[in-house]
């Protein structure tokens, strides 16, 4: 009887994951804000820091329409305002507030955040305001209204205030709040900073009201001479045209919108996007109101048993893992240039691939990145212990799948959406991510799905995967701490792995700690000889390894995580980046590039 409950049980687990999947309705997403008219609201803002939530409840802790949103201000002498933003403390966004100020390092609660803001309106015009992240909540108010609520530190949203917005003087109040709650994505654990803030750009878009809202413009899958999508257009009439036009392959191809979409297929033969040869296209899409130029790569990517097939050539990934965090400075990356510094020691190191971890990095990442040639695995934060019962959990990671995938579709340098990393196995979490994955293929049919697993057991010939998750993606990821977290360092190279799975294996994460300038023998751990001699272990083991095709090692630069807090040494940084967070190579920076300048010449 027990076991007939618990098969019960899972099954209503799987359908209410389900169901949850199935009416799940998000807003969509303006495509291609750089090419849109944008007034910038980046710079100072008023903020106050709220730990107790007086902003936003009464003393019987309930919901009230006089919090902070309001921007009151006193109107005579015996007016009781017990807060005025025009006097607080100011942060810079984009930023994190942890590195922003001493007092904020290890906070984690609720910030209000304000700017004030000119606005002249325009006829047969919209407004949006758009934040590309808010880590982790964020309830906004325009003018004292609210506007909505948006859940998820990673990924953009929008809100259209054109009727909210008055003739001059406006403002806009962001309540953020970076509680770790275990129903969250990620959940209270964590191996990053939890870096709390208006961390990327905000903007107020101005577009037609009639204006091309989405579109997707790919090769059509498995073929080098069909270029397909589709383009909505907001506030549109059926019959009215929308025109594609990629002038250096002189193609032009006009389709008629109907109930706000139109779709289309292009016949050409691109020059196709690759690591060596990373071309784009000017791609101009055009109604009688409206006008978006963007810059697109075409490019194939598919497997064959054990292998990664880019445009049809099998391609082996020499990667590395990279977390969204400045050199130098440290604290979220909120640049193009802070981008440019960690791409281009990837490229020194030798890399052709990038795992972005462990959430959607910015959008000004993967363009640049694009521009440079890297192929690119970006991933969803399902990350460790998530609550995978949970159908609003399910929901949340739902939402910030669909609004990656929303915004770098028509990236040609994506090739692996992932959907999860170091999950433990049970029934709940295999329903959890296959309904991830297969929204994935949904919204995406045009590129693989992985996720990183940490789950593998004990074969015959060593090390087996076996995980059922390696049934739902198209490529696996493995995780693999030999040397730090498990064996002595020189028994790496003897390990032998095998695959219940005849699919592409990525090496997803090897590595270990080493302090920069801290020297000792090979067995001594936090020296640059150990981490060295580590990684000349691993190498030798993923030699072996027949069926595996990329690898990410962990990682290029060391970050910020509160779980390290040893002294002299870690002080609140995870030291396993080949470069310290001040732009300093450690030995093992050269043995991995060495590595992968000997495959160059094979």
């Amino acid at each position: 009887m027990k076991s007939l409950n618990n098969c019960i049980l899972i099954l209503l687990t799987i359908f209410s994951i389900a169901t949850t999947a199935q009416e799940a309705n998000y807003a969509d997403l303006l495509q291609n804000i750089d090419a849109r008219e944008k007034t910038s609201l980046n710079g100072k803002w008023d903020i106050i820091v709220d730990p107790l939530e007086n902003g936003f409840y009464n003393h019987r802790l309930q919901e009230y329409d006089k919090g902070y949103f309001k921007n009151a201000k006193m109107q005579s002498p015996s007016d009781l305002i017990e807060y005025n933003f025009d006097t607080s403390l100011q942060l810079n966004v984009p930023g994190d507030w942890n590195t922003q100020m001493d007092k904020l390092y290890y906070y984690e609660g609720t910030l209000w955040y304000k700017k004030d803001f000119n606005y002249t309106p325009t006829s047969d015009q919209e407004s949006l305001l758009y934040f590309e992240a808010v880590n982790y909540e964020a309830i906004v108010y325009l003018n004292g209204e609210k506007l909505g609520k948006h859940v998820g530190g990673y990924t953009p949203f929008q809100f259209n205030v054109t009727d909210k917005l008055v003739e001059g003087n406006n403002f806009v109040v962001v309540k953020v709040d970076n509680k770790r709650k275990k129903e969250n994505v990620p959940t209270v654990n964590q191996d990053w900073w939890n870096y709390g803030g208006i961390t990327r750009s905000v903007h107020l878009i101005n577009v037609p009201k009639t204006h091309i809202e989405d579109y997707s413009v790919q090769l059509e899958k498995g073929t080098t001479n069909t270029i397909s999508g589709w383009v909505t257009v907001a506030n549109s009439t059926n019959g009215d045209a929308v025109s594609i036009k990629i002038p250096e392959l002189k193609k032009t191809v006009l389709a008629t919108l109907k109930n706000g979409k139109a779709s289309f297929a292009i016949n050409a033969k691109p020059n196709l996007w690759s690591p060596n040869s990373p071309k784009l296209y000017e791609a101009i899409i055009e109604t009688s109101t409206d006008k978006v130029i963007d810059n697109i790569g075409f490019r194939n990517i598919s497997t064959d048993g054990s292998k990664i097939l880019v445009n049809g050539k099998e391609t082996f990934l020499k990667g590395i893992s990279i977390h969204e965090e400045a050199a130098f400075k440290t604290g979220r990356v909120v640049s193009v240039e802070e981008c440019k510094v960690l791409l281009n020691w990837a490229k020194e190191l030798g890399c052709n691939f990038l795992r972005l971890a462990h959430y959607p990095h910015s959008e000004a990442m993967v363009k640049e990145a694009e521009k440079m040639g890297f192929l690119i695995w970006s991933e969803i934060p399902v990350y460790w212990t998530i609550q995978f019962e949970n159908q609003d959990t399910y929901a949340n990671a739902e939402n910030q799948l669909a609004e990656m995938i929303s915004r770098d579709k028509n990236r040609a340098s994506v090739i692996l959406w992932s959907m999860a990393n170091e999950t433990p196995e049970s029934e709940s979490r295999l329903s959890f991510i296959s309904n991830l994955a297969e929204k994935a293929r949904e919204l995406d049919n045009t590129r693989l799905i992985t996720a990183a697993l940490d789950t593998q057991g004990k074969g015959d010939d060593g090390n087996l995967i076996e995980d059922p998750l390696g049934e739902v993606v198209d490529v696996i990821g493995i995780n693999n701490y030999c040397g730090w977290y498990y064996g002595d360092v020189d028994s790496c190279s003897s390990i032998k792995w095998a695959s219940a799975y005849n699919k592409p294996m990525i090496m997803s994460e090897i590595g270990g700690g080493a302090l920069y300038g801290l020297h000792g023998d090979a067995n001594e751990r936090w020296t640059e000889e150990y981490q060295d001699a580590l990684f000349k272990s691993n190498i030798e083991m993923m030699k072996n390894i027949e069926f595996m095709t990329g690898l990410s090692p962990w990682i290029l630069m060391d970050f910020r995580s509160s779980r390290r807090p040893l002294r002299r040494i870690q002080d609140d940084f995870n030291r396993k980046g080949l470069i310290s967070e001040q732009g300093m190579k450690k030995k093992a920076f050269f043995t991995l590039q060495e590595y992968y300048l000997e495959m160059d010449e094979k």
